[in-house]
């Protein structure tokens, strides 16, 4: 009976030390899967998402979850699971005047910082920018004739009368940041009558055609409904890329250009990774894919361009106040809604 019990109980060991053997070794495996892993928030495009992420992947070995939505959607995300994050890195959609919560991202600088263009690095260790995106203007070259346009002063010919496109500052992104810049442009700041009695005259020249968001702009243009549209750079620049009659003017009175920008989620449980993949969206291989294969503008000094894209140096570069525009946005939006009925 004792030879039984002792037999009972070495059997017993056994299989506890087995189990825990396997145990173990299902944890180990579970931990370098979860290691190898990094998730993504992104308002980006399809054509950055399905272009970067792929390369960043083959280069690190690294796993990536992307989760796609709009950038309010995704940062209401972020807070409501500060708690207990579940993504790694928010991918885009983040610039200074929408950093209303940095404490719910963490700090980090790129090893790259130092190689991108001057006024465009990580200043304060949060966000670090990667594409650049500026206004500008979008002519449509069979239809343009012999009129002459360089900046936002000829868009008040008469020739050009109910043959703008715009959209609407108080429902798209792109029209709003049109309307600041050729505010700064035209009149210094954001309050100058100079600046307003501009956009009252644009605003008669547009002849009560507006469109409340952005694509309908730049697409009326390529499309030959608009001689003329007030857009921004990426979807101008992707019309030339793929051949549309179109040409871009960047105003010679100046042109305001806004970051994206990526940052690692607060307590992120890849920290590690996350870094890895803002030190691959600034390296150089990722950079002149943006500038030569997409249409996004870098942010290296030494990132390559395609022949779709100006060099920086060319354009006369406009700084935004971006903390005076974000706290007095809807006094902007309003005053232009004010004048644009009052004009009808």
């Amino acid at each position: 009976m004792k030879k039984f019990v002792s037999l009972m109980v070495v059997l017993t060991v056994a299989l506890v030390g087995l189990s825990a053997c396997g145990s173990g070794e299902k944890t180990k495996g579970t931990s370098k899967k979860e290691e190898n892993t990094l998730i993504v928030y992104s308002p980006n495009s399809e054509d950055i998402v399905n272009t970067l992420i792929p390369m960043f992947e083959k280069e690190t070995g690294i796993k990536v979850e992307l989760v796609s939505a709009g950038t309010g959607e995704l940062l209401k995300r972020i807070s409501s699971e500060k708690e207990n994050p579940y993504a790694d890195v928010m991918f885009g959609g983040l610039n200074k005047s929408k950093l209303t919560n940095e404490d719910l991202f963490e700090r980090y600088t790129s090893k790259n910082d130092k190689d991108m263009i001057e006024g465009h690095q990580n200043i304060a260790g949060v966000l670090t920018p990667y594409i650049t995106d500026g206004s500008n203007i979008l002519i449509n070259t069979d239809l343009i004739g012999d009129i002459k346009i360089e900046g936002y002063e000829d868009l008040l010919n008469a020739q050009l009368k109910g043959k703008i496109a715009a959209a609407d500052p108080a429902s798209s992104s792109s029209g709003f940041a049109q309307l600041t810049n050729m505010l700064l442009a035209m009149g210094g700041d954001y309050e100058s009558d100079k600046g307003w009695d501009y956009v009252g005259s644009l605003i008669k020249n547009l002849d009560g055609k507006v469109a409340n968001g952005s694509g309908a702009v730049h697409k009326g243009v390529a499309d030959g409904e608009f001689v003329v549209g007030l857009t921004y750079e990426d979807p101008s620049a992707s019309y030339i890329r793929d051949g549309a009659p179109v040409k871009i003017v960047y105003p010679k009175e100046g042109a305001v250009y806004l970051d994206a920008a990526l940052a690692i989620i607060k307590d992120a449980k890849h920290k590690e990774n996350a870094e890895k993949f803002i030190d691959f969206m600034t390296s150089k291989e990722a950079q002149d894919i943006f500038g030569e294969e997409l249409t996004n503008r870098p942010l290296r000094k030494d990132a390559a361009l395609g022949n779709h894209m100006f060099p920086m140096k060319d354009i006369k570069i406009l700084t935004e106040d971006e903390d005076y525009v974000q706290k007095n946005k809807d006094k902007i939006v309003n005053q232009y809604t004010d004048l644009f009925t009052e004009l009808q």
